[in-house]
């Protein structure tokens, strides 16, 4: 049985199974459109969530396999991210997820699904990871296994994988399938990105940072499908939030594997069900921001205008550049920016300077 028969057999779904991915589907490419509206406003806040969502998928993809840095303690050292030395594994992990990341994120369009690019995302991925770096950006050469690691340190195996001597032709097939189905669009292609990232990881191709990778090609696929409003939310904060349901959706179709029976429904309904969490996540977000800014005058939008464009500012600097107010109505504006999370301030007294918040 080739691969196209195999995955088809994996795709005979209930019809109350069909029934709910499709209603599923429905929503997220509603979203979808009306998302694809506000971008092209070029709205001034997507930069700022999408700074918030790195953070968070960073903390969150690397804490489901094990880290312990927390969102605050990523933030932190990726603003010294040029460092050279590592305290921990864990900062190790950080970074080259950070990297990755933002590989993914501004070359997307440039970047195809096969093995080449997998082997260099997996590179880029371990770069800094000191243990990893005999077996980085290749296929494993010894068996391993799917663990989920918990915060206490226990592990629980969840599931086998793929022999290492049976893993490039697993992998070089799900490649073209799902290569194929994205250019024939016979499958719906969230319903691919699924799939693929279910086979993947089954397979678990690499001896390590397999979790990671899936998570990164993920956003990678979704954002070549014209799904990107998922570099504005984080996946990765979803998915770690149901962890438990993760790791058992995984395991339902798992249990059957290379049989008949191999069904990974209930993964992909997990997987098109995380996707409307995170639209409904979004939504909140954007609309936070938008109904804060339509509660600004012009004069306090000119304010955090001027202090975006500065970095940084001093209430004095603040005065020279809006003459036409007085320094009063400015130092209320300026406080009342503070109090709605608009603006964080650094320093006391005389040397007290304003920032815009970017974490809001």
């Amino acid at each position: 049985m080739d691969i196209s028969e195999k995955m088809a057999l994996k795709m005979e779904f209930s019809g109350s199974v069909y029934l709910q991915m499709m209603q599923q589907l429905s929503v997220i490419d509603s979203f979808k459109g009306n998302w694809n509206a506000i971008e092209l406003t070029h709205s001034k806040h997507l930069k700022e969530l999408r700074k918030i969502a790195t953070i968070e998928s960073i903390g969150s993809s690397t804490r489901i396999e094990g880290a312990t840095l927390s969102d605050k303690e990523v933030e932190k050292l990726l603003k010294s991210v040029k460092v050279t030395k590592f305290k921990t594994r864990d900062e190790e992990e950080v970074v080259g997820y950070y990297e990755a990341l933002q590989i993914v994120l501004d070359n997307y369009e440039e970047i195809t699904l096969s093995e080449n690019y997998l082997h260099q995302l997996h590179s880029l991925l371990l770069k800094h990871s000191s243990k990893d770096q005999r077996h980085k950006g290749s296929y494993k050469n010894l068996p391993n296994k799917v663990v989920a690691n918990y915060p206490d340190g226990t592990q629980r195996t969840i599931f086998k994988t793929s022999e290492p001597h049976l893993t490039p032709a697993q992998m070089q097939g799900v490649i073209e399938w799902t290569n194929q189905r994205f250019a024939t669009k016979d499958i719906h292609p969230l319903i691919s990105i699924a799939l693929f990232i279910y086979e993947f990881l089954s397979v678990h191709p690499y001896q390590d940072g397999n979790g990671r990778l899936s998570r990164l090609l993920t956003t990678l696929l979704m954002m070549q499908q014209d799904y990107k409003f998922i570099q504005y939310v984080s996946f990765e904060n979803v998915i770690e939030a149901r962890k438990e349901e993760y790791y058992r959706a995984l395991m339902e179709g798992q249990k059957n594997r290379d049989t008949d029976q191999e069904r990974p429904d209930k993964w992909i309904v997990f997987f098109l069900d995380s996707m409307v969490v995170l639209i409904k996540r979004l939504e909140a977000k954007y609309s936070k921001y938008s109904q804060l800014e339509k509660a600004l005058n012009p004069r306090q939008h000119s304010v955090l205008s001027f202090i975006k464009k500065q970095k940084t500012a001093q209430i004095n600097e603040i005065e020279t550049a809006l003459m036409d107010y007085s320094r009063n109505t400015l130092k209320k504006d300026v406080a009342y920016l503070l109090n709605e999370g608009f603006l964080i301030k650094t320093g006391e007294g005389r040397a007290v300077r304003y920032h815009i918040n970017t974490r809001k």
